[in-house]
Formats: C-alpha cells, sequence, structure tokens
C-alpha cells in the first residue's frame, strides 16, 4: 500500500513540475522578461522553488512549486483528515497568481495540491479572477471554458465547484466576493488517475486562458482613474489572502518559506 501511496505521490509531484515549466515558459514567451528562481528548503522535511517576474504585461506574476513533508502540531493536525493516530504528513503542489500592468486585465490565480496523511490521500485547489474592471466577454469566456474542463470529467462538477468558490472566495467583514469567481474544490479522492487527469486538465486550461486573455487585451487602453480602481481593488485581493486563504495558513502552519507563502500579495495596493 505505501509503495502505491508512493507512487502516486511521485506521479503528483511530476506533473507540478512539468506544469511549472509549462507555465514559466508560456509566460516569459509573451512578456519578453525572464523569472528570477530562488530554491527554499524547509527545515522540517522537503522545499521548493519560487519563480518571480515582473515585466512588461505582468506587473508581478509568481509561480511556486513545493514539496514537504514532516509532522502537522498538535494544534494544526485537528483540523486534517487522518491525522487521528499520526501526525506526519505529506503534501506537494503548485501555485500561480498573475497581478497585471493593464487594469483592464483580471488578477488570475491558480493552484493545486495533494496531500497525504495517515489515513487519506486527496487533491484540492482550484482558479479564479479577481478584476478591477470587469469585462463581459473576460467572465463569459473563463466560466464557459471551466464548465466545458469539468464536464468533461463529472457534469455535477462546475455546478459545485463554482458554489464553493462563490463561497469561499468572499470577504466576510466587506460582505462581497473577491472577483467573478471560477471553480474551488478540495479533499477530492475518487480514483487517482482519474482525479489527477482532472487536475491537468484544470491546469492546462488556466495557463491557456491566461495566455490568450493577456494577448487579447494587452492593447486596452487606460488612464489613471483606472489605475486608482485597480490598486483598490487590490486592497481585497491583501485582505482575502491574509484573513481567509487557506495556502497561506496552510504555509504557515507547516512553516513554509515566508517570501514564497506571501508571493501572492499585489505589488502594490490602495485603502484610500
Amino acid at each position: 500500500m505505501r509503495d502505491k501511496i508512493k507512487d502516486q505521490q511521485d506521479n503528483a509531484e511530476k506533473w507540478f513540475q512539468e506544469l511549472r515549466n509549462q507555465m514559466v515558459g508560456a509566460i516569459q514567451k509573451l512578456d519578453g522578461s525572464n523569472f528570477i528562481e530562488k530554491k527554499w528548503d524547509r527545515p522540517g522535511g522537503g522545499g521548493g522553488l519560487m519563480s518571480v517576474l515582473k515585466g512588461n504585461l505582468f506587473e508581478k506574476v509568481g509561480v511556486n512549486i513545493s514539496t514537504v513533508y514532516g509532522e502537522f502540531s498538535e494544534e494544526f493536525r485537528e483540523s486534517m483528515p487522518g491525522t487521528e493516530e499520526d501526525p506526519s504528513f505529506w503534501a506537494s503542489g503548485i501555485s500561480v497568481v498573475a497581478h497585471m500592468k493593464n487594469p483592464k486585465i483580471a488578477a488570475a490565480h491558480f493552484n493545486t495540491r495533494y496531500i497525504s496523511t495517515k489515513g487519506k490521500q486527496w487533491f484540492g485547489g482550484g482558479c479564479d479572477l479577481t478584476p478591477a474592471i470587469p469585462e463581459n466577454i473576460e467572465t463569459t469566456k473563463f466560466h464557459e471554458g471551466l464548465e466545458r474542463t469539468c464536464n468533461q470529467h463529472d457534469k455535477s462538477y462546475y455546478n459545485n465547484f463554482k458554489t464553493q468558490c462563490d463561497n469561499y472566495f468572499y470577504l466576510k467583514h466587506r460582505k462581497e466576493p473577491r472577483g467573478i469567481g471560477g471553480i474551488f474544490f478540495d479533499y477530492i479522492n475518487t480514483n487517482f488517475e482519474n482525479d489527477l487527469s482532472f487536475i491537468k486538465d484544470t491546469g492546462q486550461y488556466f495557463i491557456n486562458f491566461l495566455i490568450e486573455n493577456t494577448q487579447r487585451k494587452k492593447d486596452f487602453e487606460f488612464d489613471q482613474s483606472d489605475l486608482i480602481t485597480l490598486s483598490k481593488k487590490r486592497s481585497r485581493y491583501v485582505e482575502f489572502n491574509l484573513l481567509y486563504d487557506r495556502g497561506t495558513l496552510f504555509g504557515l502552519k507547516t512553516g513554509g518559506n515566508i517570501d514564497a507563502i506571501l508571493m501572492s500579495m499585489p505589488p502594490n495596493a490602495n485603502w484610500d
């Protein structure tokens, strides 16, 4: 059984690395700038690679991968399935956040992870858009593509995961959504090969949409008032990530790299 789980871990980790390389290559080609890479090690076991680009179209885009292992703290293990008798865990994942220079192009986020504990293994993740200036074409295309991707695997996925996304990316203290949604899922464990196939297709769809949407809108005109709107919208992004984001919490609770954890933050924000 352990050999099977190890094979699954290896397969998930390998694909996260492949997707990372594809995303970095596609973004560099479109932007004409290069990522700056920084490896990091986790004292308790494992580590990762943080890659950040500050370029011509992408004001700040980060692509992070990591694989960490060890034991959950007594406090945190209570919230993680399969740790009742053993606090050990293994987790691998990829996270992508793109903040654009042009305020007419939505900020984009994708992440997925595979986690193993003594008694459970599962995938989690999702993707969503946070436009400062919403556009019907952008919103419609994004959701239609997600629905097609989900329907290839399970007809119930899109509606269920969209609802979970809407509920998750919601700033309770402001009573407003972070953006226009997408899909969000956790604790997926139906069949490893089928689940990994869904994760792969979702990741592929995200990078294709990000590149195509940026190409379509990169020359849209904007003015100073649009930049002010963007800066204010980014403040909501900061608030969500510091108050509610599960990935931020997981990284902090498991001794992850602080710079990599906070990579998702926009380059600037305004609360005026």
